[in-house]
């Protein structure tokens, strides 16, 4: 299993046609149909290769009408910018309940599938991966288009915002026994067909990053108070006028 996801191969090289003139400012992008045949891959890894580059602000998606190359640079709609905060709240929300509607109709294949996950992210294999590939594993066993197009776009968020890549990366990285923890829980709820454990236990994983960054986000601040005091200290301090 490759440690980049596909569609990112197919993002980056959409991205270096547009910059190589091949699709101009304004421009339409091919059909979904003829993209996929274009770089040999499924319409779904276009989708979502799609999705982060409007992320990312290279193209616009309109409705009915296609996908339109946007000024290089240009912010996604000039939208508002997410915090960690708020993706992880919308992710917490909506991947519950996608946990919750995958209980009852994933297949044996795919919690076998999970449980090479658990066992990757155990072995210290890359945990990084196999965490993506376990949500993404529910994320398909929904059989619901929307809900995977919309947990695309919010795993899209968090690997293309540079700011929640951080804040990501100092929690993630230090809590690799809660996540197998967790993610444990809910492969058990979903092997046990229970809809109401598979929510809850996807609510908990979340609650507790969601906690995690906001007591990082505190010692951050912390340090920040402590540094301009120590320079405000050094600025001030009669201690050269004192004679020991």
């Amino acid at each position: 299993m490759k440690n980049r996801r596909l569609f990112w191969q197919i993002v980056d090289q959409i991205e270096e046609q547009i910059d190589a003139g091949a699709y101009p400012v304004g421009s339409r992008l091919p059909p979904e149909r003829v993209l996929a045949e274009t770089f040999s891959v499924s319409r779904p890894t276009i989708r979502e290769a799609i999705i982060a580059l409007e992320v990312r602000g290279r193209v616009e998606v309109k409705t009915s009408s296609g996908v339109y190359v946007l000024e290089s640079g240009k912010d996604q709609k000039d939208g508002p910018s997410i915090s960690a905060f708020e993706l992880t709240q919308a992710r917490a929300l909506v991947e519950g309940e996608a946990a919750a509607l995958a209980a009852s109709i994933i297949t044996d294949e795919e919690l076998e599938r999970l449980q090479q996950t658990l066992l990757q992210m155990d072995s210290g294999n890359n945990p990084e991966q196999a965490d993506k590939e376990f949500h993404n594993i529910i994320s398909s066993a929904t059989r619901n288009n929307a809900l995977q197009l919309t947990i695309a776009g919010l795993w899209a968020q968090r690997e293309s915002n540079k700011d929640i890549q951080a804040a990501y990366k100092g929690v993630c990285s230090q809590s690799d026994a809660e996540r197998l923890r967790e993610h444990t829980s809910i492969y058990q709820a979903l092997k046990n067909r229970d809809s109401q454990g598979a929510r809850s236990a996807m609510h908990a994983h979340f609650n507790r990053l969601i906690n995690s960054l906001f007591e990082a986000s505190e010692a951050k601040a912390l340090e920040e108070v402590r540094r301009k005091t120590s320079q405000t200290r050094d600025l001030y301090s009669l201690n050269h006028l004192v004679k020991s």
